[in-house]
């Protein structure tokens, strides 16, 4: 019997992509105009259940009416292939598996703090912003005052936790598959393909380490060595997150790919976040150089113990 499993996974990624995409558009549902006084003025219309929602967007204007027509049509298209999707998802036998209130949990706290998480990831990142900033990025897509690139970072790093924090994603094992299609998230409108294995030296700033060149099979045993490790699932997102980082295995986005993979794992075992906050940075920064260096002795990793663990 043929093999099925890539198909499944190859769809699976598919469906969260698509999903993710669905969730990033700014309304869901289709426009109407209403007259009042003589004015008039652009609704949402959605039905939830079998309820008629009616949501108020704003004054008319041909420019913003144009604007929701647009997104209604691209809505309409995401929903249409994450139907055809489930559909051939279906053919193959697939079904949704069911997440453990405490993975639910988890994925409601991850939701729910994702403003702050992304913001924190930004400044490790080096991006100037601000947290009002950021969190104007992740709800209106731009903000004055800041490069075109510092927010398509922004932007990519609510794709990815986006894509992650899908029900059929968090529900997939912790893999070098997952962990690429994070860095391509992550990557892009920077590199064409910003998930493949890195193909060329690289220097990281404020070290004398120079990674070598990653293998893939090297990676891929390396991250089942740290998932078949008996440790608790904290010591083990630590591990991940760490390994990734000092082999740089992708050209760009390291970090903030490292970082989300670490999530999910631990999000998918219901064991709470690591985030690197904001205030620890410069802190996280000179250990992770010391690790780089060889020359910590188990340091960083109880400083992201300590520090960087968030439970609920």
């Amino acid at each position: 019997m043929q093999d099925i499993f890539p198909q499944i996974q190859e769809l699976l990624h598919q469906r969260a992509d698509v999903q993710a995409r669905l969730n990033l558009l700014p309304y869901d549902g289709s426009p109407e105009i209403k007259e009042r006084d003589g004015k008039k003025y652009l609704y949402i219309r959605k039905r939830i259940a079998s309820r008629l929602t009616s949501t108020y967007v704003g004054a008319y204007s041909d420019e913003l009416y144009q604007l929701l027509l647009r997104t209604a049509r691209e809505g309409r298209e995401l929903k249409k292939h994450i139907r055809r999707l489930d559909k051939e998802l279906a053919q193959l036998g697939y079904t949704d598996a069911e997440l453990t209130t405490r993975v639910q949990l988890n994925l409601d706290f991850a939701r729910s703090n994702l403003k702050s998480t992304i913001y924190d990831q930004a400044v490790l990142e080096g991006v100037a912003t601000t947290f009002p900033q950021t969190e104007d990025i992740l709800e209106n897509g731009k903000v004055i005052g800041m490069s075109a690139s510092d927010v398509q970072k922004i932007l990519n790093l609510k794709h990815a936790w986006e894509f992650v924090l899908d029900r059929d994603v968090i529900s997939y094992p912790t893999d070098y598959s997952i962990l690429c299609h994070i860095a391509k998230l992550v990557n892009e409108g920077f590199y064409q393909d910003g998930g493949r294995i890195r193909g060329v030296p690289v220097t990281i700033g404020g070290t004398s380490y120079i990674p070598p060149l990653p293998i893939e099979s090297v990676v891929k045993e390396q991250l089942a060595a740290i998932l078949e490790e008996t440790m608790p699932p904290e010591e083990k997102a630590i591990a991940l997150c760490l390994y990734c980082m000092k082999t740089q295995i992708f050209n760009d986005g390291n970090k903030r790919a490292s970082v989300i993979f670490a999530n999910h794992y631990l999000i998918s075992h219901g064991a709470g976040m690591l985030i690197i906050p904001e205030k620890e940075v410069p802190a996280f920064k000179r250990l992770l150089v010391a690790y780089y260096e060889g020359r910590d002795q188990g340091e960083i990793q109880e400083f992201m113990r300590t520090m960087c663990i968030r439970t609920f």
